[in-house]
């Protein structure tokens, strides 16, 4: 009797053990990605079936700005987050003394310069007043943008971080609004017109190439990527991630969605 009951000891021990590393195991093949709703949101559940064909559970988390997830990657709280372009990431890792790394390239948001007062690049009045972005990184985006048009001359046009101390001539005497990123949209009514992020641009329903006044051009080094924190680029997990966005599947998605350009892959 005592030796049957130590059999089924063991029998339990042992099943326990399995249940455990099989436990470990599907833990170590769920990945969590931060994301802004339109269109990265969108994309990452578009291949969750096709990650979890491969046994990897994708679990997506939504956010609204552009700091929390990165700070979520860095604590290890996410294992990555798609919503942001290089310069961007490396400004954060500057300022905050962060250790994100890109995984991978996606697509281009174009950036564009937005009104809902005025058709035309022409009819913006002297002394109007723009919003852009406050973050550094796109504040720097948004003159270069508006630069590109004339509106502005910058003292180094090649600088990504410029701020509007940088201006060395502004003929139609614009004052700015320097305004979070994700308010830009909201702010319209308020301004004679104003620079928009892609990812903010479409939800609040804007076609850069049908509404924009100014759009950025295809060249633009501002590629939206898979950022991670340093180390686990190379992870498994991780690399199917990018692999399963960089596919015919999303370009194909990209292609149909976005009809006028206002998402456009770089793979």
């Amino acid at each position: 009797m005592k030796k049957a009951i130590a059999i089924t000891l063991v029998i339990l021990a042992a099943f326990a053990v399995f249940a455990n590393g099989s436990a470990e195991v599907k833990a170590s093949n769920k990945i969590t990605v931060g994301a802004t709703p339109e269109p990265h949101a969108e994309m990452l559940n578009l291949i969750k079936d096709d990650l979890a064909a491969q046994g990897i559970t994708l679990v997506v988390q939504e956010f609204t700005d552009y700091v929390t997830p990165n700070e979520a990657v860095e604590s290890g709280e996410i294992d990555a987050n798609f919503f942001q372009h290089i310069p961007y990431l490396e400004s954060f890792n500057t300022e905050r003394g962060f250790h994100l790394v890109n995984a991978g390239g996606i697509h281009i948001e174009p950036l564009a310069l937005y009104s809902k007062k005025y058709k035309a690049l022409a009819d913006l009045p002297k002394n109007a007043k723009i919003a852009i972005p406050n973050d550094p990184t796109n504040e720097g985006r948004a003159l270069l943008l508006l630069a590109s048009a004339g509106l502005i001359t910058l003292a180094d046009p090649n600088r990504l971080d410029s701020t509007t101390i940088d201006i060395t001539a502004n003929p139609k005497n614009i004052s700015f609004a320097e305004v979070e990123a994700a308010s830009l949209p909201r702010v319209l009514d308020d301004v004679d017109a104003a620079v928009i992020n892609g990812n903010y641009a479409i939800p609040a329903g804007f076609s850069a190439a049908k509404d924009g006044l100014i759009v950025e051009g295809a060249n633009s080094p501002y590629v939206n990527i898979i950022a991670v924190k340093a180390g686990n680029e190379n992870k498994d997990a991780v690399k199917a991630l990018v692999k399963a966005l960089q596919s015919d599947k999303v370009k194909k998605w990209v292609a149909d969605t976005y009809k006028n350009g206002e998402v456009v892959v770089v793979f």
